[in-house]
């Protein structure tokens, strides 16, 4: 089985998989374009990379023997995964090899920002002595906002702790609990963390909710003086007024590993910035996170090829193929109740319960569950959580997660109940099939009956039951040009409070929405996309 190795890795993952006789490998020795793999790729049946080669449908398409694309890293935005699980290609990743580097390149950056240690470097070096130019500020009792408490967070918590900063942290997803263990403060949103923080550091992935949501508008609700970190993602920072901050004084200092555009064009006007330090993305520069990250790769690739064990898939669950083909179904379920509690629910939770019944009861609930939890924690964890990681991601954050095997006999064959606690809120949902398991129904919310395809644009409102709503919504789409494909309707009794579920072909404007919250017999109006 012929093993490509397109990117660097450590040489003790490439003697690994070299050590394996059944195994032919082959190391390039630099970057190759797409037309160049297309080339070298007609019989390979797994590969590697790091961040540089870019592996394309087209060159998944030119390797009909491919069966695995192993990333040497966190991301896999080099890798289609979309092509890669249409043409039955796992992508694996790597995901915890890089942890400790890049938390320590986040508090070296943290302690170079506080002491203007580069910039005295540099005039040290051009023979000058300035000392006065170069007074800083302890880390010492002040406050470090942290963005994100995944595994990199909660590192860069540990050593801000031990420095005696007051550690605040921000994420929707960290239970008090799991933050009074840590030691750290929980902020109650991010207004919070700007106007208290001292420093701010970002550890979340890029998201559409994360995109450049530090921009003007967060500098300028920030303490004046602040300093900012970025060694997660490039494009969460919003570097035109990050610019504008800094040359205002409103950011007394930035310190950045990543950027919108990598590598940073030679002509961005943040290399003028004597107040800025840039590293280029380092954060997983260290001879002992490549190596861990190599022999992670490696391992996976070899227990793939070999054994046919998945381990640290980014697209498929780990399950043999017979089995895969009858939870399948239920995956896909599963995903789409847990994105849809994902934007019911409020942000910061305590507790998902997840139920089977009927003859879902004699499925093997890990992997349906994981995609549950996917499906939860995408929004804001985005192609960092996958099928493996999920249960670590769940467990970091404090959500306890259940599961329930329920002998309960209701209306349906087999189902699927969900339901998401936050302290005395409540909020579910349940899933089944109707007549195949090609055709998924929601069939409960938060309590009532309903009936929703679980896919699309779905509209959401409680209502009063008068006559003439259901035709005043109607008319009202028509009017947007926002078609409906189908409708659920729920009341408690006549003339009481209804429920009013709606599958649109297309996300209704923000200025309709308004209009139909303008109704006084209207409330708790939502679009979900699934």
């Amino acid at each position: 089985m012929h093993v490509l190795i397109c990117d660097p890795i450590s040489p003790k993952g490439i003697a690994l998989l070299q050590q394996r006789p059944e195994l032919k490998v082959s190391v390039l020795d630099r970057k190759h374009s797409e037309a160049e793999l297309l080339a070298l790729v007609s019989d390979v049946e797994a590969m590697v990379v790091r961040s540089e080669t870019k592996i394309t449908r087209r060159v998944m398409e030119g390797a009909p023997l491919l069966k695995v694309v192993g990333r040497a890293g966190v991301g896999v935005d080099n890798v289609d995964t979309d092509a890669a699980t249409h043409l039955g290609v796992v992508v694996m990743n790597t995901p915890s090899g890089n942890t400790i580097s890049t938390a320590e390149l986040t508090f070296s950056m943290l302690m170079a920002l506080a002491r203007k240690i580069p910039q005295a470097h540099m005039t040290m070096k051009a023979g000058e002595w300035n000392r006065k130019m170069f007074q800083g500020v302890e880390l010492y009792n002040k406050t470090l906002g942290i963005l994100g408490m995944g595994r990199i967070g909660s590192e860069v918590a540990k050593r801000a702790l031990v420095f005696g900063m007051r550690v605040l942290a921000c994420d929707p997803y960290l239970t008090k609990a799991r933050a009074q263990a840590m030691q750290v403060e929980l902020a109650d949103g991010l207004d919070e963390i700007y106007a208290q923080g001292d420093f701010i550091t970002v550890h979340m992935p890029l998201t559409d909710e994360t995109k450049g949501m530090l921009d003007a508008g967060a500098f300028g609700r920030m303490k004046r003086g602040v300093r900012i970190l970025n060694c997660a993602r490039g494009g969460i920072v919003k570097e035109a007024d990050l610019l504008e901050a800094l040359k205002s004084g409103q950011v007394a200092g930035a310190a950045l590993d990543v950027y919108e555009e990598e590598p940073l064009p030679k002509d961005s006007p943040l290399r003028a910035m004597p107040q800025l330090i840039m590293t280029p993305h380092l954060g997983a520069s260290t001879e002992e996170a490549q190596e861990n990250v190599g022999i992670e790769v490696a391992e996976a690739i070899i227990e793939f090829l070999l054994h046919g064990a998945v381990r640290n898939a980014v697209n498929l669950p780990n399950l043999d193929v017979k089995t895969y083909a009858i939870v399948k179904p239920y995956l896909s379920l599963g995903e789409k109740l847990g994105r849809l509690l994902a934007q019911l629910a409020p942000k910061r939770n305590d507790r998902i319960v997840v139920t089977y019944g009927g003859k879902a009861t004699d499925l093997p609930a890990d992997p349906i569950t994981r995609a549950v939890l996917r499906g939860f924690l995408a929004p804001i964890a985005g192609r960092d959580v996958n099928q493996v990681n999920v249960r670590s991601y769940a467990d970091n954050l404090g959500l306890l997660v259940e599961e329930i095997k329920s002998a309960e006999v209701i209306d349906y064959n087999e189902w699927l109940h969900i339901a998401v606690y936050s302290g005395d809120q409540k909020v579910s949902a349940g899933g089944t099939f109707f007549g195949s398991h090609n055709n998924p129904r929601i069939v409960r919310l938060n309590g009532q009956t309903v009936e929703i395809v679980p896919s699309g644009n779905i509209f959401l409102m409680n209502n009063r039951d008068r006559p003439g709503i259901v035709g005043y919504i109607g008319s009202l789409f028509a009017r947007h040009n926002v078609n409906i494909a189908s409708m659920s309707l729920n009341r408690d009794e006549a003339g009481g409070r209804a429920l009013t579920v709606l599958n649109l072909d297309s996300v209704p404007s923000a200025s309709t929405i308004e209009e139909v919250r303008m109704d006084p017999d209207i409330s708790n109006v939502r679009v979900i996309s699934l």
